[in-house]
């Protein structure tokens, strides 16, 4: 892995990602590490994950918290074990997602709340839970990833979109309401990302086609391209950047 820029202001920091044991997530987790960050994550892939930490302990500090995000309690208990292991939390990457297609008429109310709570509510209280530490800092930064799929129009998963969507405005309302203890908060809307979820469901040959007639950018995006804008919006080079929305699409948008 080529880590790209270096970020003296991330050394040493505590770092949250959640969904961090595959595809983005996974390579979020392993930049951090690469900059020297202590980095805890949560992930409901118990095998993936382990073999992740497996690898990366040699090369620096890195924790596994097992967890269903839907499960709050779960979730602040996990932030609690990561904050005991490494300090107070002073970066979090609001990651973890899951973009299952459904038929608009399969939808059942349960399973709509079933993808608000695995897209988007689990954001807001990963927020609230490192809150205070970073208040108490002086500083902090909440990155949450978006989808350009709701930008675009993208039918057939109206429960991922109408979540991804959400994550715009509860990234400007958390921007606002923690300005003032110097926490930004931002979001990083992927495009169309060769994770191998990505690659073994849905990359078609006609898929494909519509990617490159799509972008600006004739090529196929990887998960390190949505991990470096990561990095630095965490980064102090980042310090006047909140309250806002960076798409990482090649020109599809």
């Amino acid at each position: 892995m080529s880590t790209g820029a270096i970020y003296p202001s991330l050394r040493d920091r505590t770092v949250v990602v959640t969904g961090g044991g595959s595809g983005i997530g996974e390579s979020i987790v392993r930049h951090f590490v690469a900059q020297g960050s202590k980095v805890g994550f949560l992930d409901i892939n118990r095998e993936a994950s382990e073999a992740l930490v497996a690898e990366l302990a040699p090369q620096g500090t890195v924790r596994f918290e097992h967890c269903d995000l839907r499960d709050i309690a779960a979730l602040r208990a996990s932030i609690a074990n990561i904050r005991a292991a490494y300090g107070p939390v002073t970066i979090l990457v609001n990651n973890a997602a899951h973009d299952e297609r459904h038929k608009l008429e399969d939808v059942t109310p349960e399973y709509w709340d079933d993808r608000i709570h695995v897209n988007l509510r689990h954001q807001f209280f990963a927020a609230q839970a490192v809150a205070e530490d970073m208040k108490a800092a002086g500083r902090g930064a909440i990155i949450n990833l978006g989808s350009i799929s709701w930008m675009i129009g993208m039918g057939g998963m109206a429960g991922y979109t109408a979540s991804k969507s959400a994550v715009l405005g509860l990234t400007r309302s958390l921007a606002r309401d923690l300005g003032p203890f110097n926490i930004r908060v931002c979001s990083v809307l992927p495009g169309w990302v060769m994770t191998q979820r990505q690659i073994d469901l849905w990359l078609t040959p006609e898929a494909e086609a519509t990617i490159m007639a799509s972008q600006c950018l004739k090529r196929k995006l990887y998960p390190e391209d949505i991990a470096r804008p990561v990095l630095f919006f965490a980064s102090d080079e980042a310090g006047a950047c909140t309250n806002q929305s960076y798409v990482v699409d090649g020109g599809w948008v």
